[in-house]
């Protein structure tokens, strides 16, 4: 299995959270979409352990299954195309939420997340830990 983390995701797994952990444990490949990246750097900066924070995260994105997945073309275009069907429905949802999205439907991959906001996001395969 595919697998694309959010935030909360990424933040549980280091928490060790056992559902989280078995989810990433069974994926054949994780991506680490660059809104993501971006939340956790925000994080660490407030935090009061910014420099073992990255190492962490360094080390995980070492790792052979993970992989970091920037913002191409293709996923701007899905960002649009999500973007616009959120607004007709009128089911707006925080915008990094959009661009993950994007990332996990141009890969192909399921979206491992906490936010029941994913739901409303057609074609996604979302899974809630």
């Amino acid at each position: 299995m595919k697998l694309i983390l959010d935030t909360n995701a990424y933040s549980n797994m280091m928490r060790r959270h056992e559902n989280v952990v078995r989810v990433i444990g069974s994926a054949t490949q994780i991506y680490l979409p660059a809104p993501v990246v971006g939340e956790l750097f925000f994080g660490f900066q407030m935090g009061n352990q910014s420099q073992q924070n990255h190492q962490q995260l360094q080390q995980f994105l070492d790792h052979p299954l993970v992989e970091f997945s920037a913002t191409d073309e293709l996923v701007c275009n899905r960002y649009a195309l999500i973007l616009s069907q959120l607004k007709k429905k009128g089911q707006p949802i925080p915008t990094n939420d959009i661009w993950i999205a994007a990332h996990a439907l141009t890969l192909g991959a399921d979206l491992l997340s906490s936010d029941d906001h994913f739901s409303c996001i057609d074609g996604l395969s979302w899974l809630k830990p």
